[in-house]
């Protein structure tokens, strides 16, 4: 590397707004040193993005950053405090292994958090070491980058490091830490946090310091924390509906993973559906199903009636007018969810307008995938290929489909579009790619070898998940049978 290279400006600009907050919120911490950290892979795009230097940050010393090793020019590193119902049970919880390095404001002018996952215990930890291996890592690097090709809101993976360390899990493993970019980690866990352990000034300094971040145009508003609690509402409904398109399962929708600003947070246990049957579950710890596909939107509004609890005192002075306004946000959930998951589907059939017959429609069909145990992701995207005729397989060869089809077919009609449009809306509603299990697994069985070049060509495709091209079409394939009963786990 030359010297000029050395010397070139990172493109730091590091704030610290969260700090700002009531001190229950969050506590000073210094990242844990590790032996050896050598960086395993650096979003180059998204350091651009962030106002970074990617090039000079891919420098070997500079591995020293993305370990807390050193910390970036005006990092003030520090652990949020939050709370969370885990599987329906309240707890106390915090960033356990995670440290927020400051808010870095882009070229742009927007705002997201830089943060260490992995970095060593802090005084959320619960007994946990704090650290992280390097396959979890690697895995939430990817699905995160896959969501964010799809067009889904998400938090991003800057980096990965290698440590030089071991973590012990199951087994032994090498460790690693990931640097996660979010708008924020404001959590509704947060929320639960604040209302069980501070005062009234505590959750009313942090509903004011949310609505400033991430929706000042509600602080305006004759009532901001009802907008608050709308806006969070309608963000949700939004964000669960697309995750639904696409056959995303997060596992573990927990409060303490549902970002207040609407993006997907925490990749543990989460997988892409292959075959497509509503009671899929993916987490080796949801024996029940609680956070199965099909559940996805009823845990969300779950989730929300626990924002809305933390929120009733500040909705209104009189708490029967409050509990009412809460319930009537609340209550608007279902149709914004529908309406959401519903046009959505309609773009995946090329439908550009709606009629009644629509959900008919699209729940006949999503019934002939389960009836035939068909690949949810190739399906919609077969039909994009309608005009050239349907693959071999026994749901296109069945009966029952050639009756939808005449159905879908005479839909398509009653629209005032061409081919073309109807085509090319489908096109961009139904990937060609996703992060299948299969593909993902492979990639990180390579990367803890040292070899990242499967790692890097699943990246690539993920980028441009619609597009049609042989690379992607041998990313598309379906995955053989030794991957029915596909688990996932915490990674902690």
């Amino acid at each position: 590397m030359s010297e000029q290279n050395k010397s070139a400006p990172l493109g730091w600009n590091l704030q610290h707004s969260y700090s700002e907050l009531p001190a229950i919120f969050h506590s000073s911490v210094t990242p844990t040193p590790v032996t050896k950290p050598r960086l395993v892979v650096l979003n180059k795009a998204l350091a651009s993005t962030l106002g970074l230097n990617g090039e000079t940050l891919a420098s070997d010393e500079n591995a020293e950053l993305f370990s807390g090793n050193r910390l970036p020019e005006g990092a003030s590193p520090i652990a949020q405090a939050y709370a969370g119902h885990q599987f329906g049970g309240f707890t106390m919880l915090g960033d356990g292994r995670a440290i927020l390095l400051g808010e870095q404001t882009t070229p742009d002018g927007d705002t997201f958090d830089v943060q260490l996952k992995g970095s060593g215990p802090t005084p959320y930890s619960r007994r946990g070491d704090g650290r992280a291996a390097l396959k979890p890592m690697l895995r939430e690097y990817i699905i995160s980058e896959a969501m964010n090709g799809l067009g889904i809101p998400t938090t991003r993976s800057l980096a990965v490091v290698s440590t030089g360390d071991s973590v012990i899990r199951q087994d032994i493993q090498p460790g690693a830490i990931l640097t996660r970019v979010a708008s924020s980690h404001i959590r509704v866990g947060t929320f639960e946090f604040a209302r069980a352990h501070g005062q009234p000034e505590d959750l009313q300094a942090l509903i004011e310091y949310t609505l400033i971040r991430h929706f000042p145009e509600g602080f305006a508003s004759e009532n901001p924390t009802l907008a608050l609690l709308e806006e969070v509402i309608s963000r949700q409904a939004q964000l669960v509906a697309r995750w639904m398109h696409v056959g995303f399962i997060h596992g573990v929708m927990n409060t303490d993973n549902m970002s207040i600003c609407g993006e997907t947070i925490d990749y543990g246990p989460c997988a892409f559906m292959d075959t497509y049957n509503p009671a899929t579950v993916f987490s080796s710890i949801d024996r029940e199903g609680r956070y199965a596909y099909a559940n996805q939107p009823r845990i969300a509004l779950w989730n929300l009636e626990r924002f809305a609890e933390t929120l009733v005192p500040f909705l209104d002075d009189a708490e029967d007018k409050a509990v009412e306004l809460a319930q009537n946000a609340l209550e608007g959930f279902a149709d914004q969810y529908n309406d959401a998951w519903l046009n959505g589907m309609r773009s995946k059939l090329g439908l550009f307008d709606s009629q009644e017959e629509d959900s008919i429609l699209v729940t006949e069909f999503l019934g002939l995938l389960y009836k035939t145990k068909s690949d949810y992701t190739n399906s919609f995207r077969a039909l994009t290929h309608y005009s050239t005729g349907f693959p071999d397989a026994p749901l296109f060869a069945s009966a029952e489909f050639a009756d939808w089809n005449q159905k879908w077919s005479e839909r398509r009609n009653k629209q005032h579009k061409s081919e073309k449009y109807v085509v090319e809306l489908m096109r961009r509603h139904n990937p060609n790619v996703i992060a299948r299990n299969h593909r993902v697994e492979e990639a990180l069985s390579a990367g803890e070898r040292g070899d990242l070049a499967p790692m890097e060509r699943l990246l690539k495709v993920l980028a441009s998940p619609f597009e049609d091209s042989a690379e992607h079409t041998e990313f598309s394939r379906e995955p053989g049978p030794e991957f029915n009963g596909y688990k996932t786990f915490c990674g902690t």
